[in-house]
C-alpha cells in the first residue's frame, strides 16, 4: 500500500536516542497539513500487525514495538516503541515515518505525536516508585512535581541542583532519577551507584555534588535500569526534565522558568 496526498518535512533522527542507530535510511517526517479525501488510502478492517512487525523486525530496533494501532490518518498505523516513542507504518509495512503527525482542528494544527508520547512517558515515569528516586519534598503544600535524570559529573547538573531548594519553596517536588552521560560503568555511573547505595540519599547526593567524597557500600541499586529507561524515552543527555504530565525538557533551565512550566504542566 503505497501512502500518498501528505506532505512531509524532515526532521532529526537523533530525536530518538539509541533506537535508530541502525536505522539510517528510515524517513523523517512531519506531516503538517492534512487536505483533500486521502481516497488513495484504504482503511483496513484490522490492524496490519504482522507485517509491520516483521518490517521492524528486520530493521533490527533496539526498543520492542509495544503495540500497533490505526492512527487517526487512514492507511497509517501507530507504532509504539517501549518507553513511549512512536513511529508510523503504511499497511504492507514498506513505508516506516518517525516524525510527527499534525491534525488540523478549528484551523489550528494539533501535535497528536507529542500527545501521545507525553501520555506513554508520564505513565513509564510515574510507574517508577519513589523508594527508587532521591527525593527533594516541596516546602508546604506540594504544587506540582518535576522528575530530573541527572549526573553527577555534569556540571549543568550541578547548576540546576543548587537550585532545588528554590523549587522546593514554590512547591515543587524533585525526584532524581540516575542517567550515567558517559555511560555504565563509567566515573558516573560509579558515583551514582555510590549515592543510591547509601542510607541518606539525599545527604549523599549533596555531598557528591560539592565534590567530597562518600563511602557507600556496593548493593542492588536500580541505576542501570534508570539509565535504561532514560535510553527508551529519548534522554540523551543531563540534565533531563520529565514534568508531571511527560513533558521532557532537554538540558539546564532556571528555577523560575522550570517552575512556571511544572505549575502549568496537566
Amino acid at each position: 500500500m503505497k501512502l500518498a496526498s501528505a506532505v512531509f518535512g524532515a526532521t532529526g533522527l537523533s530525536a530518538v536516542i539509541g533506537v535508530f542507530m541502525r536505522l539510517p535510511h528510515v524517513f523523517a517526517a512531519a506531516i503538517i497539513a492534512l487536505a483533500g479525501s486521502f481516497s488513495a488510502f484504504v482503511q483496513a478492517d484490522a490492524v496490519p500487525d504482522q507485517a509491520i512487525r516483521k518490517t521492524l523486525e528486520s530493521l533490527q530496533l533496539e526498543l520492542p514495538v509495544e503495540s500497533i494501532a490505526a492512527s487517526p490518518l487512514n492507511g497509517l498505523y501507530e507504532v509504539k516503541l517501549k518507553g513511549g516513542r512512536v513511529l508510523y507504518a503504511s499497511a504492507d509495512g514498506q513505508f516506516v515515518v518517525q516524525g510527527y503527525l499534525f491534525q488540523i482542528q478549528n484551523g489550528k494544527p494539533v501535535n497528536l505525536t507529542e500527545k501521545t508520547e507525553r501520555q506513554a512517558i508520564s505513565k513509564t515515569i510515574n510507574g517508577i516508585p519513589t523508594n527508587e528516586m532521591v527525593v527533594y519534598p516541596a516546602i508546604g503544600e506540594t504544587k506540582s512535581h518535576i522528575t530530573v535524570f541527572t549526573d553527577t559529573t555534569c556540571p549543568y547538573c550541578h547548576k540546576l541542583h543548587e537550585e532545588v531548594a528554590q523549587l522546593n519553596k514554590m512547591g515543587i517536588e524533585v525526584r532524581y532519577l540516575a542517567f550515567p552521560r558517559q555511560g555504565l560503568g563509567s566515573p558516573g555511573d560509579q558515583q551514582l551507584q555510590a549515592v543510591w547505595c547509601s542510607k541518606d540519599r539525599k545527604q549523599a547526593m549533596d555531598s557528591m555534588v560539592e565534590g567530597k567524597d562518600i563511602k557507600a557500600a556496593k548493593c542492588e541499586n536500580p541505576v542501570s535500569k534508570q539509565f535504561e529507561i532514560g535510553q527508551s524515552i529519548g534522554v540523551n543527555g543531563t540534565p533531563a526534565i520529565v514534568l508531571a504530565d511527560g513533558q521532557l525538557i532537554p538540558g539546564y533551565q532556571p528555577a523560575a522558568q522550570v517552575a512556571k512550566l511544572a505549575l502549568g504542566a496537566k
